[in-house]
């Protein structure tokens, strides 16, 4: 497959060119992206082969693949080599994957330290960082910056039924914002202060939230934080609401309270959190229809007629 260098054909593409698909649709301006290193290779090669069989050998969707390093030509190689659609590789910013500008290395050193054995990664320094810059800067890379939608994949995620209908086109016309498959309860004990921090947040900008939100999925009618995320290892989103003032508005406040460091807020809740709370529950979307494992949780649909 012949690789992609023409940065005109790719911006061009990238900016909405749309192409025909095996169900004579047009792509939408979407992408399917991970986030990985060369080390995942095996893995990130597995789930885009299981995205290929399962949905896209009919679409044909770019994937972009973005990485802290520079990929290999190995790496880069050998993804090519499972799919026919177009793949992208980018790396991330300097400026987007470092220290928040609000904490300091000595007391994020104190909080490695006290977290390490309390929760998973709890003592990960690289873990923190790639969590804000989920949260933060992901939807800013320029791979992404002419994306209207993007499912977000893992290395190790497998699909167990077939999708037959695009995603994409289905969140936008049903005018859904969010997608997801699992929730999980968070386990996760370094999240102390997220809720409180979000209320905060919440008090000193009534202006920006909505007069109808799904809220009640973050907190039950005591006020207290449910700790049932939608887990982002799988998301579809329209990237508009990653983009808007109200998200951006968030992200900063949670930045400056220093909780991607102090503690160990994961992209998956703080996700969730800001879902729920600028959106209605219309606009989130559970895909019960699209089997999905992740390491530790597995969504099987109970119709027989979807199990292949």
């Amino acid at each position: 497959m012949p690789k992609i260098k023409d940065l005109a054909k790719r911006e061009k593409y990238l900016a909405g060119n749309t192409t025909s698909t095996g169900n004579n649709n047009t792509l939408l301006r979407a992408a399917i992206v991970a986030l990985v290193r060369d080390s995942d290779l095996d893995g990130i090669c597995a789930t885009i082969r299981q995205v290929e069989d399962r949905f896209n050998r009919e679409f044909g969707y770019p994937y972009i693949l973005l990485n802290d390093e520079d990929f290999t030509q190995e790496f880069m190689d050998s993804v090519r080599a499972v799919t026919e659609a177009k793949v992208y590789f980018g790396k991330l910013p300097a400026s987007h994957r470092r220290l928040s500008p609000y904490v300091t290395e000595e007391k994020v050193k104190a909080a490695l330290e006290r977290n390490k054995n309390r929760c998973l990664y709890g003592g990960s320094y690289s873990y923190r960082l790639m969590c804000r810059y989920r949260f933060g800067f992901i939807h800013k890379h320029p791979l992404l910056a002419n994306l209207d939608y993007y499912w977000r994949i893992e290395p190790g995620a497998k699909y167990y039924c077939n999708i037959p209908y695009d995603p994409f086109r289905f969140m936008r016309d049903k005018n859904i914002v969010y997608g997801f498959t699992i929730t999980p309860t968070e386990k996760n004990k370094a999240v102390e202060t997220l809720w409180t921090t979000t209320r905060q947040w919440m008090l000193e900008n009534p202006e920006i939230l909505p007069e109808k939100s799904f809220i009640q999925w973050a907190v039950d009618k005591s006020g207290e934080y449910t700790r049932c995320p939608f887990w982002s290892s799988f998301a579809i989103v329209d990237l508009s609401f990653y983009r808007s003032a109200a998200y951006e508005s968030y992200f900063q406040h949670l930045d400056r309270a220093g909780g991607f460091f102090y503690e160990q807020w994961g992209d998956a809740p703080v996700h969730s959190i800001v879902a729920s709370m600028l959106l209605r529950k219309e606009q989130i979307h559970w895909f019960k229809d699209i089997g999905y494992y992740y390491p530790g949780y597995t969504h099987c649909p109970n119709k027989p007629e979807m199990h292949y």
